[in-house]
């Protein structure tokens, strides 16, 4: 497991694992075993860890992962709530969770808790019997891991007794996609191809350097021994013109797509990076429903516009300014739109008549899937960024014919 390797590779692809236990279960410990060096602080100081703490590595075969260490589970009083919280909030996001048991002490209320938590999130777990060079679990305990279905592993943190079988369950938990090399647009041209990017320079475009999604497609492109043509709408038709047989793919950001559309020929595939995103990340089928929400909007209605980061907020911000204008411009309805950052995600989401979310280029693909699925079930609509700009645009179904769907 290589630390330089884990760092070296975007936040949003890589595999999370989280550990959550009761206070001195030992989730610290059994990190570090599992890792083969002290990357997390152990004490014998009840509650040293109070917040989730992510160390990034490197797992084979999985590849990149960030590991995650949480507070205790038993951790009490307002502080204690708040820590709560902040685990539940990582749970949301976690691909895999480990469930960290003392074994002297045995599964109380706490870990069946988490574990009821664990299994209405969908989230693949094991439950580890830490400590079992002190104890071993009790019998009693293995039978309600059985008979519930629940995979468990014996294990010392300080012994190094049991870390390579919890290896060997995470890796063989981890979903199917993260044994493969994930697609963003590697299916929609061949080798010797020339897929032609188009990268605007506006207000918000990242001095210096080009924002993630652009970067991971041009990446794929070159990784498929094709040619990557990068230039700003202003170029594009000249560009165009330059080529010698049209591209095999135009990818464009989605906030000049009418312009590019414009300029590109009806028969040359066109789609958009956050469209890319939205299969690649989430469920491009349901967010390509969600967008037909639009259409039945109504006055006063509200829309939570969904963003994985936070970042400074620019003059003509796409989530902030442009698309609520130009969904209130294709509407011609009095919208509320509100913005929610980061890693929240509301509550109540039952309030908006429909979620908008960005492209999700700083989520894992999990958390992504997860946020689609709760608005599934809580019968409210949901699409993002790319997939609703072409829509209020009059493209979306331009945008989406490579996909086929």
């Amino acid at each position: 497991m290589a630390e330089s390797e884990g760092n070296k590779a975007p936040r949003g692809v890589r595999l999370v694992i989280t550990l959550v236990g009761r206070t001195n279960a030992g989730k610290s410990s059994l990190l570090n075993a599992i890792a083969g060096q002290d990357v997390a602080i152990v004490s014998e100081v009840a509650g040293t860890t109070t917040d989730p703490v992510a160390k990034p590595y490197e797992l084979l075969p999985l590849g990149p992962v960030t590991f995650y260490d949480t507070a205790g589970l038993d951790d009490t009083g307002a502080l204690g709530a708040l820590r709560m919280a902040a685990t539940k909030k990582v749970l949301w996001r976690t691909d895999i969770a480990v469930v960290v048991v003392d074994a002297a002490s045995g599964l109380t209320d706490a870990e069946r808790g988490i574990v009821a938590a664990i299994r209405r999130l969908e989230i693949p777990f094991l439950v580890v019997f830490n400590k079992a060079d002190l104890a071993a679990p009790a019998e009693a305990d293995l039978a309600w891991c059985r008979d519930a279905g629940i995979r468990s592993v014996s294990a010392s943190a300080a012994t190094g007794q049991g870390a390579t079988t919890v290896k060997e369950a995470l890796i063989a938990l981890a979903p199917a996609e993260a044994m493969r090399e994930p697609v963003l647009a590697g299916d929609l041209f061949g080798e010797g191809a020339t897929v032609v990017c188009v990268v605007p320079i506006d207000l918000a475009a990242p001095k210096g350097r080009l924002i993630l999604p652009q970067v991971q497609v041009i990446r794929e492109i070159l990784d498929g021994d094709a040619t990557a043509v990068v230039v700003k709408e202003r170029e594009l038709e000249a560009a165009l013109e330059n080529l010698r047989r049209p591209p095999a793919l135009v990818v464009t950001d989605s906030q000049v797509i009418l312009k590019v559309a414009g300029d590109v020929p009806d028969d040359v595939p066109l789609t958009t990076f956050s469209t890319l995103f939205a299969r690649y990340k989430g469920d491009l089928p349901t967010l390509v429903a969600g967008a037909a929400a639009i259409d039945r909007l109504r006055d006063g209605d509200a829309v939570l516009m969904a963003e994985a980061c936070s970042h400074h907020v620019q003059a003509d911000d796409i989530g902030r300014v442009k698309l609520p204008r130009w969904i209130s411009q294709y509407t011609g309805r009095d919208l509320r739109f509100e913005i929610h950052a980061g890693h929240d995600f509301p509550d109540d989401l039952e309030r908006y008549a429909l979620v908008v979310h960005c492209g999700s280029c700083m989520l894992g693909r999990m958390e992504m899937v997860r946020r689609i699925r709760e608005c599934v079930r809580r019968g409210v609509p949901v699409t993002n960024y790319g997939v609703a700009i072409s829509k209020v645009q009059g493209v979306l179904a331009r945008v989406l014919r490579p996909f086929r769907l």
